[in-house]
């Protein structure tokens, strides 16, 4: 699974310069943050409907989309799928509720 996301960062990363009237991540990267950061809420939105209304194909697709924005935000700030990967990682094996104690330390 983190090769496809690996993969998707990299694709990211070489379109991030692009001409924005030619590449879909270009423009959002030309919108900058704002534009990157009202993304994400949306997607996040839309992926909320999708749970609600309970179709399982249109979560899997929302998911995907949230995905996609979630990774051009971390390259954004030049950050690496692979750092999102290493937190989950550290987290493994804490519960929820020690987790979130442990932040608020």
């Amino acid at each position: 699974m983190d090769d496809v996301l690996r993969n998707l960062s990299e694709v990211i990363e070489a379109r991030r310069k692009s001409d924005p009237n030619e590449s879909y991540v270009s423009g959002l990267f030309a919108s900058g943050i704002d534009g990157i950061l009202k993304k994400v809420g949306e997607e996040a939105t839309e992926l909320v409907l999708a749970g609600k209304n309970g179709d399982r194909n249109e979560v899997v697709y929302e998911a995907a989309d949230l995905w996609f924005h979630s990774v051009v935000l971390l390259k954004y700030f030049d950050l690496e799928v692979s750092d999102v990967l290493a937190e989950l990682e550290r987290r493994s094996g804490t519960s929820g509720i020690e987790e979130k104690a442990n932040r608020q330390k």
